[in-house]
């Protein structure tokens, strides 16, 4: 562990020898994640990626190279949360889609600015659960799907300021 790892406890996320208040999934913290169980996992997951916004929020890095590949979102992309499609856990560019699956261009803020982790990904087993990611919250203490949500003022300075060896770091 390093300061440059976000620690995420029930209790809130040390990052950078600050702590932020944060909240997690409504299924608290899990060992065992499945999908729709609305926990987040428990354990260590690389940041893999990020979007936002840009109809919304200038580019985190003031449209220079960051730690690791930041893409603004397209209206019709989407996130696969069906164990049934072959493009399970996977980002899709599609204005329909058999499966089910989450828009990340959405009419509330949550996705304005949003970190991918490699949780479960990129060889998705179904049913372990997909997209967890840290995002904006919807309002202090309103729990998650199973992602990690922050203040977005804080979402932002944290992005701005990791590393590409930046971890998200899940304890029990």
């Amino acid at each position: 562990m390093t300061p440059q790892d976000l620690v995420v406890t029930p209790t809130g996320c040390r990052f950078m020898g600050q702590v932020f208040p944060c909240t997690i999934g409504r299924g608290g913290i899990t060992t065992d994640k499945r999908e729709g169980d609305g926990a987040t996992p428990a354990g260590t997951h690389r940041i893999i990626g990020a979007g936002y916004r840009r109809d919304r929020l200038a580019h985190p890095f003031g449209g220079k190279r960051g730690p690791f590949l930041m893409r603004a979102v397209r209206l019709d992309d989407i996130w696969s949360d069906d164990v049934a499609d072959p493009a399970y856990n996977r980002a899709l560019n599609a204005s329909s889609h058999p499966y089910s699956h989450e828009r990340l261009f959405r009419c509330d803020r949550l996705y304005d600015l949003f970190l991918m982790t490699d949780w479960n990904w990129p060889d998705a087993q179904p049913g372990r659960g997909s997209a967890i990611f840290i995002h904006r919250w919807r309002r202090p203490g309103y729990p998650t799907e199973g992602c990690v949500a922050f203040a977005p003022a804080h979402l932002l300075w944290i992005t701005q300021n990791l590393t590409a060896q930046s971890r998200l770091i899940v304890r029990p």
